[in-house]
């Protein structure tokens, strides 16, 4: 099996660590092995949140700059920060919708333009998928369902050695019984995102 490197990007609170523990449980149900690494950061202040999985024998859960086979972005201008680690053949998923920083709001930044990210992602990697993930979460009925929209599109790419199946099983496993239906909605919702983006 070839191993596969996955790098997720998200600001503290929008679900990146649940996400990343949906897929490991899911790597389990397949019989993939898999390693994980996170980076935390000032993540209850709304810094950034980075995991890094890799599924497949490998000596390290660490992804070099140009090493990742996907890119997939909770919030644009995090994942534009994270296309390092991107190279010509990755494959890149991200929310469109911003968390505008601090600076920005006190008008001590600017905000990237959306359509110029998309552009430079584009330039650099083999295929994008951009969509607006929070109103998709909002529709399903949770609008915190942004991981599940972004892990329903992730799926439905092919690149990782999970089936649906897999996915939606271990979401079972990991969520509370509480948003289960919302976050199946939103995870089909993202498949149907990724097939039409």
């Amino acid at each position: 099996m070839d191993t596969k490197r996955l790098v997720m990007v998200a600001v503290g609170g929008q679900g990146n660590l649940l996400a990343s523990s949906v897929l490991a449980e899911a790597a389990l149900l397949a019989g993939v092995p898999m390693g994980m690494s996170e980076i935390h950061g000032m993540a209850q202040r709304g810094g950034v949140v980075e995991s890094a999985l890799i599924f497949g024998n490998a000596q390290s859960t660490i992804i070099s700059d140009g090493d990742a086979d996907v890119l997939m972005g909770f919030e644009p201008a995090e994942t534009l920060r994270a296309l390092s680690k991107c190279n010509s053949r990755s494959v890149v998923i991200t929310n469109l919708a911003p968390l505008m920083p601090f600076t920005v709001n006190i008008g001590q930044g600017v905000y990237p333009d959306l359509k110029k990210l998309q552009e430079l992602i584009r330039a650099k990697t083999a295929r994008l998928i951009a969509f607006n993930a929070t109103t998709l979460a909002r529709e399903a009925g949770n609008v915190l369902s942004v991981n599940m929209v972004l892990l329903g599109a992730l799926t439905q790419t092919g690149v990782l050695p999970l089936t649906a199946e897999h996915v939606k099983t271990a979401m079972r496993r990991k969520t509370k019984p509480a948003f289960l239906d919302a976050n199946l909605k939103a995870f089909e919702m993202g498949v149907a995102a990724a097939q039409t983006a």
